[in-house]
């Protein structure tokens, strides 16, 4: 890396340092919407690794989010403790588990069930497995809404609540932290955890692109028959591609419990699967800077566009209501830019070679 790029990475670091410092004067909410582009950052990441890397289509990814998200919430609240007498009994002060048991968990957790979905699917491509995947999504969702009763293991649609917020070495990130003048809200310091686990996530992504494993995916998503007739041994490595592509939707999910406070089923409905499978193809599938711009303008765009649909209603006397308008131009955005854009913003840089060659 040369002077101009070392010296652009560190710029990009601090810009990510200083953005939640600088959101934070104009309101917190500027600074709740930089989290939540961070952690959808981790979820299109993850779903990059079985849509853009293994070329397998899942429609149900954002199960193995509310897997880890309900893991969490779970193991740090109330809930489990309040309807069983015998977990009460082995843990009369509530189970309040740590960080460092919750994280690691909800991947392996996530993981799980995401080889437990690939292992029934691995024959289907294309359509078909999208179908299967999307019901599995669905069935998760409804587990989660019917296993109220007769045994309150989920609580059924009112969620499960209050969470645990993460504590570090006695730094609590759901209370805010003053440093002499100067006042850290509750979203700022999550802002940074998030951010951490968001730099590890593309770390791990590049190491794995460039990896024998990465490369076996990227055979098997361009010519499965041919890559089959290579050696490589389709059946693992789809299995594989499930399970790590899971792993970080699981992470993602108990981060997203321990920064809401409270999770429910309404939360990991069919529509949010379909929005990071959006954010992969609208950044640019398979690269991880397309990946990354896609999360960050379909999470931050509805918000922006509050004070667009504001002023659209007001000059139409209501009668344009900003509930449907939001969504309307979010989704004439999309279509416009895949039309001048097919292969996304962000294009891998083949398929950016390819489109220029079409172009001349």
């Amino acid at each position: 890396m040369n002077k101009y790029g070392k010296a652009a990475k560190c710029g990009s670091i601090a810009a990510l340092l200083m953005l939640p410092l600088l959101l934070q004067i104009f309101g917190t909410h500027w600074v709740r919407i930089a989290d939540t582009c961070l952690l959808y950052v981790m979820l299109a990441l993850g779903m990059n690794i079985v849509v853009g890397y293994a070329g397998l289509l899942d429609l149900g990814y954002v199960a193995f989010y509310a897997v880890g998200a309900y893991m969490f919430a779970l193991l740090t609240s109330p809930h489990l403790t309040d309807n069983f007498a015998w977990i009460a009994a082995m843990f009369p002060a509530g189970l309040h588990t740590p960080w460092w048991i919750t994280i690691p968990l909800g991947a392996l957790l996530a993981a799980l069930f995401g080889i437990l979905v690939g292992a029934p699917t691995l024959k289907l491509r294309g359509d078909y497995l999208a179908i299967v995947t999307l019901g599995f999504g669905e069935i998760v969702r409804l587990l989660l809404i019917n296993l109220g009763r007769p045994i309150n293991i989920t609580n059924g649609a009112k969620g499960v609540g209050p969470n645990d917020s993460i504590s570090f070495f006695g730094l609590d990130l759901g209370k805010p932290l003053s440093v002499g003048s100067y006042h850290f809200p509750s979203v700022t310091l999550y802002y940074y955890l998030f951010l951490v686990l968001a730099m590890l996530t593309v770390t791990t992504c590049r190491r794995l692109q460039v990896s024998r494993i990465g490369r076996a995916w990227m055979a098997i998503r361009d010519d499965e028959v041919a890559a089959e007739a290579m050696g490589i041994n389709t059946r693992n490595l789809k299995l594989l591609a499930f399970g790590i592509g899971a792993s970080f939707g699981g992470v993602a999910g108990a981060m997203f419990g321990a920064f809401q406070g409270f999770v429910s089923p309404e939360a990991f409905s069919l529509q949010e699967s379909v929005i990071i499978v959006a954010m992969v193809v609208f950044g640019g599938v398979g690269h991880i800077p397309g990946v990354i711009l896609g999360a960050m303008l379909l999470t931050g765009l509805p918000e922006v566009l509050r004070y667009v649909a504001g002023p659209l209603q007001a000059m139409t006397d209501g009668r344009l209501d900003a509930g449907i308008l939001r969504p309307l131009l979010i989704s004439l955005a999309m279509i416009i830019t895949m039309l001048l854009r097919p292969h996304g913003l962000w294009p891998a840089p083949e398929h950016g070679k390819a489109r220029s060659q079409e172009v001349g």
